[in-house]
């Protein structure tokens, strides 16, 4: 299993890119604006795409991406799993002829080029040889993180959350969990923000580590533009027995 992090930043700015991961080369986990960096004949290479939430920073290269390769996908539709929240989002805010022309019925209403799969938490999908299960997340409109396996591979996407007593019973559950790639938006000095809004910051990520009874690779996403050298030290320092990452754009791993 290869994964490229095509953006994992909290915002934009010179080569900062907003969340996005590709699962070799035909699986998206979140659509921002890291997308743009691939090309066309990869581009039309993506199969599924399987979003946490609605937020714009998640979904931003979603409606780009159908019209850069519309003719690839006109008789092969681009597959997109969320929960029905954030299909109904998509649906009232996005593909409405008004931000963006309404994929959902192009070319026809029969045999669009994009087609929703609802996929509620608990539910899980098998792409391949992978399995993705989605997993109820807190955030500050409905999002989901992803459990993500193969035979010998367990990934874990938190998405978007703040403290939550959800994302950890599903990963404690099973047997193995080689990566965790999860958020940590904001500094300590920002908490009462960080969790108005439905993230975390070191101290409270911390604290929600301890929950975790693997001890898997943990890389860190979603940090606020300029803070992330604090960010990262607040919570190396707080968790000095986990082996955490600072995950930046165009890092590449196999599994």
């Amino acid at each position: 299993m290869r994964l490229r992090v095509l953006g994992c930043s909290g915002g934009i700015g010179a080569g900062l890119k907003t969340t996005s991961t590709l699962i070799d080369d035909d699986l998206l986990i979140d659509a921002g604006t890291g997308v743009g960096d691939l090309s066309l004949d990869q581009l039309a290479r993506i199969r599924h795409v399987f979003l946490t939430h609605s937020h714009i920073d998640h979904i931003a290269s979603l409606p780009l991406m159908l019209d850069s390769v519309y003719d690839q996908l006109v008789e092969n539709p681009l597959m997109v799993h969320a929960r029905h929240e954030t299909i109904d989002a998509l649906r009232k805010h996005l593909f409405n002829d008004v931000l963006w022309p309404d994929f959902t019925r192009i070319p026809t209403p029969e045999n669009p080029v994009i087609q929703f799969s609802p996929l509620e938490p608990g539910e899980s999908v098998q792409v391949g040889d992978r399995t993705l299960l989605s997993v109820d997340v807190k955030h500050s409109v409905p999002a989901v993180g992803y459990v993500l396996q193969t035979t010998d591979r367990t990934v874990g996407f938190s998405g978007d959350t703040t403290t939550n007593k959800t994302l950890w019973p599903v990963l404690n559950a099973c047997q193995r969990v080689d990566v965790l790639v999860i958020e940590v938006s904001f500094p300590n000095s920002l908490e009462e923000l960080a969790t108005a809004v439905g993230h975390y910051c070191p101290k409270t990520l911390a604290e929600d580590l301890e929950r975790l009874e693997h001890q898997p690779d943990i890389w860190l996403t979603a940090m606020k533009p300029g803070e992330e050298h604090r960010i990262y030290k607040e919570l190396f320092d707080a968790v000095p027995d986990r082996r955490v990452r600072w995950l930046t754009s165009g890092d590449y791993f196999e599994l």
